[in-house]
């Protein structure tokens, strides 16, 4: 059955299954809120395709990485898989329980989804459980947990989106990854357009939120000269260096009308992720990844804007 499973999973898009026994959790974990009787985690993992991210690497086409790596995937990829998975489970007599991550409910009364709206957020929802997605990914031996609270997969390194599935069936478990990709070298925090990685790895979610977005001027080719007109700090916010609250957040995102968002409150994203850009890149020039390709990502010096270019419109 375990086989058949990764038969089916990866017929339907996944491109890395994996187990983790119920006693790789601790006993109060959410899991066992969600289903007390789960035996086994079944973890899926899906390539976002690396020709998606081109568009943005060169400053060409954007949508493409919204639309297609992350709402097509969360709400018609993954569930697919997800389901046909569940329904073989259960045709077979066991209990099969799709946890994919709720991107408007959040247990943090103060947080934020940088990939949705704001406002779209649902806050201090904690009687709405959520598995912890990253631990369960390490657990179920899908790759490891890298410097920015990210998971770095052998094949694809960070550019993986992944969603699980809760049974009572009892498989037998992958192993775990011995971590060996992440170096700490900090490029992914160097290459965020927002300063959003702090130096111990952790992500200020709002910070990620407004830069994910496209609030620096100097990686977004959409954004006119007058943005943020009447702003003090315009300048700042422009090239990267604003240090923004959950208030100030919102502001500057309330004037981000620099290209549609995608539908399911999905925002879109202009900076395409660069710390995963920049992480793919690092971890593609050590030669560590285990899918090749016939050219390397990154075919040319990363293009930017100037801030002066904002400067006639204080």
């Amino acid at each position: 059955m375990r086989e058949k499973i990764i038969e089916i999973a990866m017929a339907n898009g996944a491109d890395i299954v994996g187990f983790a026994p119920a006693d790789r959790f601790d006993k109060n974990d959410a899991i066992f809120k969600i289903m007390p009787e789960t035996k086994t985690v079944i973890g899926l993992a899906f390539r976002v395709l690396r020709g998606i991210y081109r568009g943005i690497e060169e400053g060409s086409t954007y949508y493409q990485y919204t639309t297609m790596a992350v709402e097509n995937m969360e709400e018609t990829i993954m569930p697919m898989a997800q389901l046909k998975v569940a329904m073989m489970l259960e045709q077979e007599g066991y209990i099969a329980l799709p946890q994919r991550k709720h991107q408007q409910i959040m247990a943090e009364a103060d947080s934020t989804n940088p990939e949705v709206a704001y406002d779209a957020v649902f806050r201090n929802r904690t009687a709405e459980v959520q598995m912890n997605f990253l631990d369960a990914a390490v657990k179920c031996g899908l790759g490891e947990k890298g410097f920015y609270q990210t998971l770095l997969t052998d094949k694809f390194g960070p550019m993986v989106r992944y969603c699980f599935i809760l049974t009572d069936a009892k498989l037998e478990a992958s192993e775990m990854v011995e971590p060996h990709l992440c170096d700490s070298c900090g490029k992914c925090a160097k290459g965020c357009p927002g300063n959003a990685i702090a130096p111990d790895g952790t992500v200020d979610a709002w910070q990620c939120a407004v830069y994910y977005n496209g609030a620096n001027g100097t990686k977004n080719p959409f954004m006119p000269p007058e943005a943020f007109a009447g702003m003090d700090n315009r300048l700042e916010i422009i090239a990267g260096e604003a240090k923004v609250t959950p208030q100030t957040a919102k502001k500057i995102l309330d004037k981000i009308y620099f290209y549609p968002p995608a539908q399911h409150a999905y925002q879109c994203s202009i900076c395409g992720r660069a710390c995963d850009m920049e992480c793919y890149v690092h971890l593609e020039e050590k030669g560590v990844l285990t899918k090749k390709f016939k050219t390397p990502f990154r075919k040319r010096k990363p293009w930017h804007f100037e801030v002066e270019d904002f400067k006639a419109e204080e």
